[in-house]
């Protein structure tokens, strides 16, 4: 089967790059740098139906693109979750949160409308983004 990437992942995210086993994305709400990777494996909606390989593998791009946000923005805290229950495809959320965001400390899920990024400011955090994960990137 050909990966193919649920549709409201393709409505609500920009492309950011690839990792060996992951897509990065951008959710397009700009009130939170809030990326998610989707592991490239079709019919895949839980980490434990991966090999296990592919789970380790998993949980290192995971670890790496926490760490890289948690840099570039200065995180108080990131919010990591595998939530799956409108988009049941495997996606791994990592949202950097600060204490003075609008929806602290609750989680951001149903909060508050998106807000889209404009063009420019997608572009920039998408330069970013990348270059804090260069070293992981293949494409």
């Amino acid at each position: 089967m050909i990966f193919q990437l649920h549709p409201q992942l393709q409505r609500d995210c920009f492309y950011v790059g690839r990792f060996s086993l992951s897509q990065v994305l951008m959710m397009n709400d700009s009130q939170f740098p809030w990326f998610i990777l989707v592991p490239e494996r079709d019919g895949v909606t839980e980490s434990y139906q991966l090999a296990a390989q592919e789970r380790v593998c998993l949980q290192e791009e995971s670890c790496f693109l926490a760490q890289a946000l948690a840099d570039i923005y200065r995180a108080d805290k990131m919010n990591i979750a595998a939530i799956g229950n409108v988009v049941p495809q495997l996606h791994i959320h990592h949202i950097v949160r600060y204490r003075t965001d609008p929806v602290w400390p609750a989680p951001v899920w149903g909060r508050l409308a998106a807000v889209p990024y404009s063009d420019s400011a997608r572009d920039e955090a998408i330069i970013k983004v990348r270059e804090a994960v260069a070293a992981l990137l293949v494409d």
